[in-house]
């Protein structure tokens, strides 16, 4: 072999060489690639099934604990919007996994299966639209025509029709005698609202959208103008008139139904109301009577009132007549309730324990104290950390007789929670002796045991079985109007803001008995106009639940 074929060669065997030196490390790129796709989306997807689990808990943790603050709600709402996020990322990651394991066929990279929430089935009201595949006319293996059907597969996908709007043509026939030359027609149908050009359903929407959802009616309008309906946000005020009037006798027989309770809860919170130069603060209060804890079987439902301000005599003229146990927070406004020579008699005050708990809990509140920059070891109260603890055991066994008769409960109090209750009172007595009375703690101390009757207060649902040692079913009922003030600013008008306090009675009354206000509003304006008053009672959102159910039942 001469001496250039030999060096042609050897410069083939080195390109070849380098070759597959390249080819091996372009595989080796391959593989290091599909790994870290593989890395990064089971990175992703653990960091949101983590975000998924802690959203879990808070929601168990408000569910199971009533945990009613609007930091808790804020909690939860930043946690929901953190896990769009990861579960966005975590498909994008999981899709560019697969892509580069398809690419990389030199090596085996070890797959992942990645956590997925089950998918319940799709319920069985929904209507089911079929679409067909093409089916093949031959067999698709030796091209036979001799082919029978031996089955299918079906696969569900959940579709949704934009909102479809519709007019309603009520078609009343006319009819002349040949023999008296007389007309005869079927008398006019009866409107929820006089002239009738809107129907329940759109009514009941209106509504619920501005009350229930927090949507003001300028929003609702451009929506509604975007699906080619023009409705002024002057017609849509209007709707919200007629609706308060045709519903006022379903509202009057919610206010008896809570005034007649013996027990009730009361609270109240800012509404920043529209006034001249700016806005100020009035305020919406509720009263509560909600007898599920101990079992006292009548339906659950709420009042609400507004006023200008927190002048004690908003909540003296609003339970004018009423007297019981008003479970509430330490205000100075429900003190006229509590007088002796008060007509029909004095009202009993117990107090809440959640918010004697939270003003130790906020001095205990490590991560709270560590967010501030401060160091922890110094701004923990070891005090205020016994109380929360000591505070805890009492509520733990409140948990356990939670939905017990009046009766059950006062026994296992009266074994149970009286020594811890005296525990506690000797215990603060004697820290805040030893404590200035400026300190935070001692003012925690005196937040329960300062004022005429304060402890007593505190302690009355020791002897009875049908009051809560907490007061958060009115914090749950105003926990909507928190959230929906964010979205609809302020009330335009003192009459706004006792429109807002009827609507929210009906809807916070109708979640409370679970069910759906919106329909629940829609079938009553529907029905209302040509029922009797005698059976009225049957709207009401406790009877009108029971009665669609039989209906339900029946079909």
């Amino acid at each position: 072999m001469s001496d250039a074929a030999l060096q042609i060669a050897e410069l083939r065997a080195a390109l070849a060489a380098q070759t597959a030196s390249a080819e091996a490390a372009h595989a080796r790129a391959q593989a290091a690639e599909a790994e870290l796709a593989q890395a990064r989306a089971l990175a992703s997807c653990t960091e949101a099934m983590i975000k998924e689990l802690k959203l879990e808990i808070a929601k168990l943790r408000r569910d199971k604990y009533g945990i009613s603050s609007e930091r808790r709600a804020r909690l939860i709402d930043q946690l929901e919007l953190q896990l769009e996020e990861l579960e966005a990322a975590a498909t994008e990651d999981a899709l560019a996994a697969e892509v580069a394991a398809a690419a990389d066929t030199t090596s085996t990279v070890r797959a992942f299966t990645r956590r997925k929430p089950v998918r319940k089935p799709f319920p069985d009201h929904l209507p089911r639209e079929r679409v067909v595949v093409e089916a093949p006319t031959s067999c698709t293996c030796c091209g036979s025509d001799r082919i029978v059907k031996m089955g299918e597969d079906i696969t569900e996908t959940l579709e949704v029709i934009p909102r479809q709007w519709k007019v309603v043509q009520t078609v009343r026939e006319k009819f002349t005698c040949r023999a008296c030359e007389k007309i005869s027609q079927p008398p006019a149908p009866f409107h929820a609202i006089p002239r009738g050009w809107a129907g329940p359903q759109l009514i009941a929407m209106i509504t619920f959208d501005k009350y229930g959802q927090h949507q003001p009616l300028n929003r609702q309008s451009e929506r509604i103008a975007r699906e080619g309906i023009e409705l002024s946000l002057s017609t849509l005020a209007d709707l919200i008139g007629h609706a308060c009037v045709a519903l006022a006798p379903i509202h009057a027989l919610i206010e008896r139904h809570v005034l007649d309770g013996g027990r009730l809860h009361g609270d109240d919170t800012t509404v920043p109301l529209l006034a001249r130069g700016g806005t100020k603060t009035a305020r919406l209060w509720t009263y509560v009577r909600d007898d599920r804890p101990w079992d006292g079987g009548a339906p659950p439902a709420a009042l609400f009132k507004f006023s200008t301000d927190r002048r004690k005599e908003h909540p003296t003229r609003h339970l004018t007549g009423w007297h019981g146990v008003l479970q509430s927070d330490v205000y100075g406004g429900y003190n006229d309730l509590y007088l002796a020579d008060r007509s029909p008699g004095p009202v009993r005050s117990a107090l809440c324990w959640s918010h004697a708990r939270r003003k130790f809990f906020e001095l205990a509140d490590i991560k709270a104290i560590a967010r501030k920059g401060k160091k922890v070891a110094e701004e923990i109260s070891p005090i205020a950390l016994d109380a929360v603890t000591r505070i805890d055991a009492i509520f733990a066994i409140e948990r356990e007789i939670n939905g017990l008769s009046a009766a059950a409960r006062h026994e296992v109090r009266q074994q149970r929670v009286v020594p811890l209750v005296n525990d506690l009172h000797d215990w603060m007595r004697a820290e805040r002796a030893r404590m200035s009375k400026h300190n935070p703690v001692a003012k925690a101390i005196n937040y329960m045991l300062d004022g005429a009757g304060r402890w007593e207060a505190f302690t009355a649902f020791l002897d009875d079985g049908r009051l809560c040692l907490t007061n958060n079913a009115a914090e749950r009922a105003l926990r909507g109007i928190a959230l929906g003030r964010k979205s609809w600013l302020f009330a335009g008008s003192e009459r706004g803001g006792d429109r807002a306090a009827f609507m929210y009675t009906l809807i916070v009354t109708a979640n409370m008995n679970d069910i759906d206000p919106q329909a629940w509003m829609a079938d009553v304006l529907a029905r209302l106009p040509d029922m009797p008053a005698s059976r009225v009672l049957e709207l009401l959102p406790w009877n009108w639940k029971t009665t669609t159910d039989l209906k339900r039942i029946a079909a």
